[in-house]
């Protein structure tokens, strides 16, 4: 076989359209945030996914930030999330004065494990963020049960969900990002679909409605002023400038036009990075994705988690050898430097072995299936040498 001369880990795939809207909204004389653009793309997430409100966001960072300012988070609050995932989920509620209090992943999956969640509740918990790792479900029958019982809010971190869903005991099927009482989504470039960067936020219980829209607007009631709703605007509440420019909009509205297309594309790469790696994987040395019973799979990623470091990092070697990148993800927050000088060391078995042995395949739209084959070659041949 010719040997792959480079691969990425990710590569933004563009739909065809992308520069030509970003074109439409500079000559129709619009570019800073909440125009057209803007509003095509919150009413297709409202319309597709049966989100509450949305508003666009210059980063999922953004949309968790204005999460923890909705919520009224306030020094010494305590906020439940797992450990392993990215450091804005805890930066967001941290910025307000919360106190971070981090659950163990799964046995079988990197997201948290819903068992362990009601041991963490205090009379100082006021909210759950759940992250769906890979686009995969958290077991939502349990958390927002939880939130139920203890009076908390659930704050879905759905940065890689898009197009994903969760089956509660009910039987009814629905969109990650719709269960909780709100939801942040991301569309940097690694994600499914992508603004390059870029976010949103999604209301979905009418009481953070109204103040959503006006903390998005730097704290005023400037979009009901365009409504007509009041005849000037003014200074209400606190907020910052979270909308993003109508360029990454319309950038946007191009690939929600081809989600299906895309989605399809993404879907049949991963079954096939499946397909190849579950040949006599009982006799290997990494186990392969789950998916649960509950939860559909979006194809954001493939990855696989080894039984040892050192089998992981001679992998990412042995593929960078190639010419193909390879790489680990999270490292749990709960060894970082910053959470450790102010509150001290913690075990969790689950996400230290995520942290130390998962590895992300590479991943995008256009990537060829040569290279998934490569891949499975070099994975074969350095389980020789192990």
């Amino acid at each position: 076989m010719k040997k792959n001369t480079k691969t990425p880990f990710n590569k933004p795939y563009l739909t065809g359209n992308e520069l030509e809207y970003m074109k439409q909204a500079i000559e129709g004389g619009k570019i800073s945030g909440g125009g057209s653009f803007t509003k095509k793309c919150q009413n297709f997430f409202e319309d597709q996914y049966n989100f509450g409100k949305c508003l666009l966001t210059t980063s999922c960072t953004d949309a968790l930030e204005m999460a923890a300012i909705l919520i009224d988070i306030q020094p010494g609050d305590e906020v439940i999330m797992p450990s392993y995932t990215f450091v804005s989920t805890a930066n967001a509620f941290v910025l307000r004065g919360a106190k971070i209090i981090f659950v163990d992943s799964r046995e079988d999956h990197p997201g948290m494990d819903e068992s362990l969640i009601e041991t963490l509740i205090s009379p100082r918990t006021k909210a759950i963020v759940p992250v769906h790792y890979a686009g995969v479900a958290c077991n939502m029958d349990i958390i927002m049960n939880l939130a139920l019982q203890y009076n908390l809010v659930v704050v879905e971190d759905a940065a890689h969900a898009i197009d994903s869903f969760y089956t509660g005991k009910d039987g009814v099927k629905k969109a990650l990002g719709s269960i909780g009482h709100l939801a942040a989504f991301s569309f940097h470039e690694t994600k499914n679909v992508i603004s390059g960067e870029g976010g949103m936020l999604a209301i979905n219980d009418p009481r953070f409605m109204e103040r959503a829209e006006i903390i998005w607007e730097k704290g005023t009631n400037r979009s009901a002023f365009f409504r007509g709703e009041v005849d000037k605007y003014n200074w209400v509440d606190i907020g910052s400038s979270f909308l993003p420019s109508e360029l990454t909009a319309a950038f946007l509205w191009a690939q929600l036009e081809n989600i299906d297309k895309i989605q399809s594309r993404r879907l049949h790469i991963w079954h096939s990075y499946y397909d190849i790696l579950k040949i006599d994987v009982e006799k290997k040395y990494f186990k392969l994705p789950v998916i649960p019973d509950f939860a559909t799979n979006n194809a954001h990623m493939f990855y696989l988690v080894f039984n040892e470091p050192v089998q992981r990092d001679l992998v990412i070697e042995r593929l960078k050898s190639e010419g193909i990148l390879a790489v680990f993800h999270y490292q749990g927050l709960h060894e970082s430097p910053f959470y450790k000088d102010k509150c001290g060391k913690m075990v969790l078995n689950n996400s230290e072995k995520y942290t130390d042995c998962l590895l992300r395949l590479p991943f995008f739209y256009e990537l060829n299936f040569e290279v998934i084959d490569q891949i499975r070659e070099t994975i074969d041949e350095t389980a020789k040498i192990l």
